[in-house]
């Protein structure tokens, strides 16, 4: 999906829903006000539904006509059977996960395809900021301080590759991206772990 075709979205959910094909059955873990799920809906006639636990954000979602419902995603999560969707997706929410890997065979269990994006807490510039300043660093991708923040862990795009192995599930696709605003960013094919801002993975099951 080109920068100058935003739709409305954040760069990341750009690329996210570029992966998506259209009439797809979708599943959003943490969907927030649903914009994702909105965009799919209404340009690839996504069948919907959304987990989200905060009341407020529920709402928004109710408002653009999403399918929602409200709680926490790694209990709701539990009470669909196999092969409910054809993508699950898990968007900037894995660092707040306490059980990932539970969380992730879970997604596989009940999609054909998972698709996670995380922020790479080894950017240059977090690096940076924890060398320099002794610091935890506080970026725009991660503007919290280390006693108010929901991160319970943080990861890079390597540890994430390293984690599918331990795990035992398949890499289909990836992106590294840099985001200069919301709307706006590019493709990271140099030092990715280094240079870019988020990773996000399609995945799926081994022998898929």
């Amino acid at each position: 999906m080109k920068n100058s075709e935003n739709n409305g979205i954040r760069f990341d959910l750009q690329i996210i829903a570029s992966w998506i094909e259209p009439g797809s059955r979708v599943l959003g873990l943490g969907c927030g006000e649903g914009d994702l799920l909105y965009f799919l809906k209404k340009n690839k006639q996504v069948e919907e539904t959304g987990i989200e636990i905060k009341e407020s954000r529920v709402e928004k979602c109710i408002e653009k006509g999403i399918s929602v419902l409200q709680g926490d995603i790694n209990e709701e999560i539990l009470d669909y059977p196999d092969n409910s969707f054809d993508y699950v997706i898990l968007s900037q929410t894995l660092q707040q996960v306490y059980e990932p890997e539970q969380l992730i065979k879970s997604m596989l269990r009940i999609g054909n395809k998972g698709i996670v994006s995380f922020p790479n807490f080894c950017h240059w510039k977090i690096r940076a900021q924890l060398l320099v300043s002794g610091y935890v660093p506080i970026t725009k991708e991660l503007p919290y301080e280390w006693h108010n923040t929901p991160n319970i862990r943080v990861l890079s795009i390597k540890d994430f590759r390293k984690f599918s192995g331990e795990v035992g599930f398949r890499i289909c696709k990836e992106a590294a991206i840099s985001v200069q605003n919301n709307k706006q960013g590019r493709d990271v094919t140099f030092f990715p772990n280094l240079f870019a801002t988020y990773g996000i993975f399609q995945i799926g099951a081994r022998g898929d």
